[in-house]
C-alpha cells in the first residue's frame, strides 16, 4: 500500500489508510446517535486492550522468561495468565458483538470479564503486592461515558469490592507474613474516598455531556421540521404566484375579449365580403379572382396571428426568461392595448429609443402592460389619454465605476388619479378601491412583483384629478457583460 497525505482546508492531513480504518469503524450498526458518536473510540479501544495483551505477555517472554512463562506454575502465575487471556478475548469479542450491532451489550461483556479478572488477580496476589493499575479508572470511564449515570456506579462498587477481596487476601489466606486487619484495611477509606470522586465527576460530567447532546439532537430534529415546513410554504408560494398570474391574464384577455370579438368580425366581414362577389370576379377572370384569394389569404392570417397570440398569452406555462426587443414588443401589443382601452381613450405610443433589448418573461412583460392600462382604463370613465413612453436611462451601478443603460418605460393616464393614502398601498396584495366584483386587488401587486424578480424598480406619482404615472426601470440586456459574467 502506498501511504499518501493529501491537504485540504477541511481535513489538513489525511492519510487513505487510516480513513479507510475509520470509515470502517464507524459503519458500525447502531440507532442510536449517541452510541454511533462512541463506536469508533470503544472500538479502538477494545482492540488496543487486547492487543496490548497480547504483545506484552510476547514481550516479557522474550526480555524475562520467568516472568512470561514461570518455571513453577502457582496459583497466582495461573491466574495471571488465565486473566489475560480472558480480558484479551473479551476485548475481541466485545468488537465482534458491537460489530453485528448489540453496543451495549458488547461493552457490558467486555467491563464483567475486566472486572472478574481484576477480582480474580486481587485475590490470588493481595493487595499490597499488586502494581499500581490504571485500568479501575478506565473501566469507571468507559462505564459512565457508553453505558450512561448506573455503570460508573456499578463499576466503582465492583472496584471496591476487588480492593476488599485483595485486602482480605492479604490478612487471611495468602503465604507469608500476614497482616492485621487494621494494617491490611488501612488504605481502603483513601482508596473508596478517591475512586469516589472520581466516579461522581464521570457521573456529572458525562450526564451534562449527553443533556447537551440530547438537546442538540432535539433541535435538530426541530430545525429539519422547520426547513421542511419552509420548502413545502415556498413551493405552495411558487405555486399560487404562478395562478396568480395565470388569473391575471385570464382577466386581461377578458376585458379584451370585446375588442378581439369586434377584430374577428372585421376579419370575416372581409372575408364573406369576397365570398359575395365571387361571380363578378369570376366574370373579370382569373386576375380579379388571384387578388380576392390573396386578400383573404392576409384577413385569414390576421385572424390566425390573434388567435395565436390570445392563446399565447393564456398559457399556463411557468416563468421562461429570453431576450427580447421591448419597442418590438410593445409595437406588436399596440392592437390588443387599443381594443381594451376601447375608442372613447387615445392611445399614444412613444417610442423615443429602439432596439432595446431586455431579459424577462415576455409574457410577464405584456401582462404588466394590460395590468396597468386595464386599470387606466378604469380610471377614465368619461374618456381620456393613455401614454406609453419608451426611452434609454442611464442608472448608476455601485458595483461598477459608472453607470448602466437601463430601459425607462413610462405610462401615462389623465385619469382620476390617486391620493397620497392610495399610493402608499397601490402594490399591496389585494388593496383595491374598487367595488366588490370588478378588482381583485392583485395587478399591481403581480406588477411589482415581475419587476422586482427582474432586478428593475418601479415608481408611481400621481394626484387626486391630474392622472397618474408609473416608472418602469428594467436593466438593458448586454451581451458582452453576459458573456464576461458567464466566463468569471
Amino acid at each position: 500500500m502506498v501511504w499518501q497525505v493529501a491537504v485540504s482546508e477541511d481535513n489538513p492531513v489525511t492519510i487513505p489508510g487510516v480513513r479507510a480504518v475509520r470509515d470502517w469503524l464507524d459503519r458500525t450498526p447502531t440507532n442510536s446517535p449517541i452510541d454511533r458518536l462512541n463506536a469508533r473510540f470503544i472500538q479502538v479501544l477494545m482492540i488496543a486492550f487486547g492487543l496490548s495483551i497480547v504483545l506484552g505477555r510476547l514481550y516479557y517472554m522474550a526480555a524475562e522468561p520467568s516472568v512470561g512463562l514461570p518455571e513453577s506454575w502457582t496459583l497466582d502465575a495461573i491466574t495471571d495468565l488465565a486473566t489475560d487471556i480472558a480480558v484479551a478475548l473479551a476485548a475481541w469479542i466485545g468488537v465482534v458483538v458491537v460489530r453485528r450491532g448489540h453496543f451495549n451489550t458488547g461493552i457490558q461483556i467486555f467491563l464483567c470479564i475486566c472486572l472478574l479478572s481484576l477480582a480474580a488477580n486481587y485475590a490470588t496476589t493481595g493487595y499490597r503486592h499488586a502494581p499500581p493499575d490504571p485500568s479501575a479508572t478506565l473501566l469507571l470511564a468507559i462505564g459512565g461515558i457508553v453505558l450512561g449515570r448506573r455503570t460508573p456506579w456499578a463499576v466503582f462498587a465492583a472496584v471496591m469490592g476487588s480492593f476488599v477481596l485483595g485486602q482480605l487476601a492479604d490478612a487471611l489466606w495468602l503465604p507469608g507474613p500476614r497482616l492485621s486487619f487494621g494494617d491490611a484495611f488501612h488504605t481502603l477509606p483513601m482508596l473508596a474516598v478517591a475512586y469516589l470522586l472520581i466516579s461522581f465527576a464521570i457521573d456529572y460530567t458525562t450526564r451534562a455531556l449527553r443533556t447537551m447532546l440530547a438537546e442538540a439532537l432535539q433541535h435538530t430534529r426541530v430545525l429539519a421540521r422547520t426547513n421542511e415546513l419552509l420548502k413545502t410554504e415556498m413551493e405552495e408560494r411558487e405555486r399560487t404566484q404562478h395562478q396568480l398570474i395565470h388569473s391575471q391574464k385570464l382577466d386581461a384577455i377578458g376585458r379584451a375579449a370585446s375588442g378581439v370579438a369586434h377584430d374577428f368580425d372585421n376579419v370575416l366581414n372581409v372575408v364573406l365580403g369576397y365570398a359575395s362577389q365571387r361571380e363578378q370576379l369570376a366574370d373579370r377572370g382569373t386576375p380579379a379572382l388571384l387578388d380576392a384569394l390573396e386578400g383573404v389569404e392576409l384577413a385569414a392570417l390576421r385572424a390566425l396571428a390573434i388567435s395565436r397570440k390570445l392563446l399565447n398569452f393564456s398559457r399556463q406555462d411557468s416563468s421562461h426568461t429570453q431576450v427580447f426587443d421591448a419597442a418590438g414588443a410593445l409595437a406588436e401589443l399596440e392592437p390588443m392595448l387599443r381594443q381594451l382601452l376601447g375608442s372613447y381613450i387615445q392611445l399614444d405610443i412613444v417610442l423615443r429609443a429602439h432596439d432595446m433589448p431586455i431579459r424577462l418573461d415576455r409574457g410577464q412583460f405584456e401582462l404588466m402592460i394590460l395590468n396597468i392600462a386595464a386599470n387606466a382604463r378604469d380610471a377614465m370613465p368619461d374618456g381620456g389619454r393613455f401614454s406609453l413612453i419608451l426611452e434609454q436611462d442611464m442608472e448608476r451601478d455601485p458595483e461598477r465605476d459608472g453607470a448602466e443603460p437601463t430601459l425607462l418605460l413610462s405610462l401615462v393616464d389623465t385619469g382620476m388619479g390617486m391620493s397620497p393614502e392610495v399610493q402608499a398601498k397601490v402594490f399591496e396584495p389585494f388593496y383595491t378601491t374598487k367595488p366588490f366584483g370588478r378588482g381583485t386587488g392583485l395587478g399591481l401587486a403581480v406588477v411589482a412583483s415581475m419587476i422586482k424578480a427582474a432586478g428593475g424598480a418601479i415608481d408611481i406619482t400621481s394626484a387626486p384629478g391630474k392622472g397618474t404615472r408609473f416608472r418602469i426601470r428594467v436593466p438593458l440586456y448586454i451581451a458582452s457583460r453576459q458573456q464576461h459574467a458567464i466566463s468569471v
